[in-house]
């Protein structure tokens, strides 16, 4: 549920010349539009992180009255979908207004989880995992970058590409080298780069670098306005808020995973004899325990 596209395409035209007060709450109501329709002004800014005041001054920017009109358009797409976003947001105030319990607690982050994971079985997203493991099928090289808490994502994706063959490239090295990966990178490589807000300045820094140098960029990121959709051919969005403290990068592992899959199915034969060298390799090595004794 969106509120109307033409205000939608334009909060995210337009985001680059707000401030970062103005960019912070626009941010918000793209993300919560139902929050918008149902929770009062004071309300929607405190979760926002911004003052009511700033709600109002983005209403203004975008080339309306005040807030009211803001939230009105938010209310009447609300209204022509039905409930199902009012009793969401009814029952995350609730909850919010008293303690829960430790298994409560738990139930509700792995639920919200679930739902994430179910979003991306959307049309759109489909379509742009699709589109997204065609571009990386056609490329040379596949460069991966992901830092600080992105790392682990892909990471997981280069193990797992290196298994299929020899054309993934992780961007990490010591001392300050993992750039130096892109030195023979040209228009025929593609860079998977994954980054959330708040975005690290070295992934945004590669990421230019490995585009002007001519490399097709696709990225899994969290938001229409993050800095990675304007570089990116193909992007994937992947929902990263929970209740707890830290943000969850769980969808964005699930769609490295996916990938993955997919690239492998492109070419099954030459996946299975690659698998197949990938296993004997690790046997020799003797990396996995294939009988592990019962305890006395």
């Amino acid at each position: 549920m969106q509120p109307s596209d033409s205000l939608r395409e334009q909060m995210i035209a337009q985001y680059d010349a707000m401030s970062a007060q103005l960019q912070q709450a626009a941010r918000y109501v793209l993300e919560h539009p139902e929050e918008v329709a149902l929770v009062s002004m004071r309300e929607v800014a405190r979760l926002a992180g911004v003052q009511p005041a700033t709600m109002t001054r983005l209403a203004k920017f975008l080339g309306l009255p005040g807030y009211d009109e803001l939230r009105a358009q938010h209310a009447a797409v609300l209204r022509q979908g039905g409930d199902g976003f009012a009793a969401k947001v009814r029952q995350r105030v609730d909850e919010g207004s008293s303690e829960r319990g430790v298994s409560d607690t738990a139930s509700h982050m792995l639920q919200g989880l679930s739902a994430q994971l179910a979003k991306l079985c959307e049309p759109d997203s489909l379509r742009q995992l699709e589109a997204t493991a065609t571009r990386l099928r056609s490329a040379r090289k596949v460069y991966v970058l992901g830092l600080r808490s992105c790392h682990a994502v892909a990471w997981h994706f280069h193990y797992v590409m290196t298994l299929l063959g020899e054309r993934s490239v992780h961007l990490d090295g010591p001392g300050g080298t993992g750039g130096d990966g892109l030195i023979r990178a040209t228009s025929e490589d593609v860079l998977l780069v994954i980054s959330i807000k708040p975005y690290a300045t070295g992934t945004l820094e590669l990421a230019q670098l490995a585009k002007d140098k001519g490399v097709g960029i696709v990225s899994i990121t969290d938001s229409e306005v993050s800095p990675l959709v304007g570089m990116s051919a193909q992007t994937i969005l992947c929902p990263t808020e929970t209740d707890s403290f830290f943000h969850t990068l769980t969808p964005a592992l699930a769609v490295s995973e996916v990938l993955c899959s997919l690239l492998a199915e492109f070419d099954r034969p030459k996946t299975l004899d690659a698998l197949q060298q990938a296993d004997e390799h690790l046997s020799h090595l003797n990396t996995y325990a294939t009988a592990i004794p019962r305890r006395q």
